[in-house]
């Protein structure tokens, strides 16, 4: 239910390139370590450049290629982990992110890759031109539209090296984009041989006063606001001024970098009336899904925002005619919201829709996962995952925390309660619950559900149980019992995972390493914790 854009943010440049595949960090993490004696981000960057430089022979990056910084961790340990893309003769390289591993006295250790094959192309000059580049994307979002007479439809070739399908070769990445019947937004992202036009892959792409909000689903929330004049803003300053626009049913308020709406305000401080006749209403439960957001992330994860350097996202409401779909857009930082089709789904906003989206953008600065195959199912259960995770540490008594996604938005229409679940993801009709060599070549909504299963098994384990009302009875692959070990630690898991092992080509096999990975360095090589990942992974047949 999302699109997810896709851009390189770095701040450090080294002529430097990829490691061997990773070998695990040693020992666990360990909090005793006082954050003062940590090395600082610009002592990191200095010893991921050093640790390059010295191995950058046997790596066989050339002068051909520059690498940037896109996100560095230091553990409380002190080890450090600086992610890299990198570029070929200046053009991006799809797969060519990686992970550098380093010790807490700034040694290297390891690295993660997307891919590992030697970049050496002829020429970076196209046989395909492009604007014919341009027609093939325009072709393609026609054709995952079938029916549908898109209006304003254009498209932005970009040429790249594509390193993630085989042999690196040049291609086109070109995004095209449009507008539906009823006005809403379409895009797809196609990737095309630029020699010989041949499609290599395609996706879907579109990731302070104290007032107080009567929101639509979540009840009566606070929320922090600005003081503007005579009038109070819903712009929360202890957020990083992350604020809701009203873009007033209109879908021609965004363009590819900029989204553009009223910011909404208020005489009183008191916003909503918990019902859609006021147009504030639906903007409380997006403000407070972008503060549970944003505070879960910080509180439990120590992320600073989205991206991680404090700056707030905003959020768009009311946008377009009866559109039943929210989403993040990288571009913008922004999240958007419909207002639902009225008889399937009423205004998308719910607590863990909000969760989902914003994740997307967390996905977007760390490991990037690429919107198809198994890295695009992983990349939709990383936001699913943590939107349960936030809807659980909202702790809001009118919407409580479940493993279902999105079931205060769906109506008795849609002819089930929620969108997704995640003790068993086929009862959506579409989602799998277990990995087949199949998974990678559906769509990426449902090949999500072997890692939302996982997930579910690891902090809930198998079986019968009731939660917060609900009632589940997650199923095993191979007929197993799994202990599961609470959502705190899966959490903590895949945020690890996602952030320091993870790149943009994980599949599932590479996640189930990745996870392990995290286990070990957060509890031990033979705990209970890293055990139980590997018991989870089996269960959903990842082995």
């Amino acid at each position: 239910m999302s699109w997810i854009r896709q851009h390189v943010r770095g701040s450090r440049r080294a002529t430097a390139g990829l490691a061997t595949a990773a070998t695990l960090l040693a020992g666990v993490l360990s909090p005793a370590a006082d954050a003062a004696e940590r090395p600082s981000r610009a002592a990191a960057l200095d010893n991921a450049a050093t640790a390059l430089a010295d191995q950058a022979a046997s790596l066989g990056l050339t002068s051909a290629q520059e690498t940037s910084v896109r996100d560095v961790i230091v553990d409380k340990n002190g080890a450090q982990h600086v992610r890299y893309d990198r570029t070929y003769r200046q053009l991006p390289v799809l797969g060519g992110d990686f992970v550098v591993h380093m010790a807490p006295d700034g040694t290297y250790r390891s690295a993660d890759r997307a891919a590992r094959a030697e970049i050496s192309l002829p020429s970076t000059t196209p046989k395909v031109s492009a604007p014919r580049a341009a027609d093939l994307g325009v072709n393609a979002l026609r054709a995952a539209n079938p029916g549908d007479a898109l209006k304003q439809v254009k498209a932005k070739p970009e040429l790249v090296v594509d390193a993630l399908h085989g042999a690196p070769r040049l291609a086109w990445r070109t995004k095209a984009t449009g507008l539906d019947s009823l006005g809403n937004p379409v895009a797809r992202t196609l990737l095309t041989d630029a020699r010989t036009g041949t499609r290599i892959d395609a996706w879907d792409t579109m990731e302070s006063a104290t007032g107080e909000g009567q929101s639509l689903y979540s009840g009566t929330v606070p929320l922090e606001t600005t003081l503007s004049g005579s009038a109070y803003q819903l712009k929360d300053p202890t957020r990083g001024n992350t604020y809701t626009a009203d873009a007033a049913d209109k879908m021609d308020a965004c363009s590819d970098d900029t989204c553009n709406g009223r910011l909404l305000t208020d005489d009183d401080n008191r916003w909503g009336t918990g019902t859609t006749a006021d147009r504030s209403t639906v903007a409380v439960d997006a403000q407070y899904g972008s503060d549970m957001t944003w505070d879960y992330y910080k509180d439990v994860h120590g992320r600073n925002g989205i991206g991680n350097d404090g700056k707030g996202s905003y959020n768009r409401v009311h946008y377009g005619t009866r559109l039943s779909n929210a989403f993040w857009n990288d571009g913008c930082f922004c999240m958007t919201y419909g207002d639902g089709n009225g008889t399937q789904f009423g205004p998308m906003v719910g607590l863990d829709v909000a969760a989902h989206e914003m994740s997307h953008g967390v996905t977007s600065r760390t490991a990037r996962l690429v919107y198809s195959g198994e890295s695009g199912g992983l990349n939709e259960a990383t936001s699913d995952i943590f939107g349960t995770l936030v809807e659980f540490y909202a702790g809001n008594s009118q919407d409580t925390g479940d493993y279902l996604i999105g079931e205060k938005v769906v109506r008795p229409g849609l002819g089930r309660d929620a969108l997704r679940y995640m003790d068993k993801p086929s009862k959506d009709g579409s989602s799998v619950d277990h990995w087949s060599s199949s998974v990678g070549g559906i769509s990426v909504h449902h090949s999500s559900g072997v890692a939302n299963h996982f997930a579910y098994l690891l902090a809930e384990g198998s079986g019968t149980k009731t939660i917060n009302g609900v009632t589940y009875d997650s199923p095993t692959y191979n007929r197993s019992t799994v202990t599961g070990i609470g959502r705190a630690k899966l959490g903590a898991i895949w945020y690890r995972a996602l952030t320091v092992y993870m790149t943009s080509s994980t599949n599932y096999a590479g996640a189930r390493t990745a996870t392990l990975n995290a286990a070990r360095d957060l509890y031990g090589a033979a705990g209970t914790e890293y055990n139980a990942v590997a018991a989870a992974w089996s269960a959903v047949n990842v082995n």
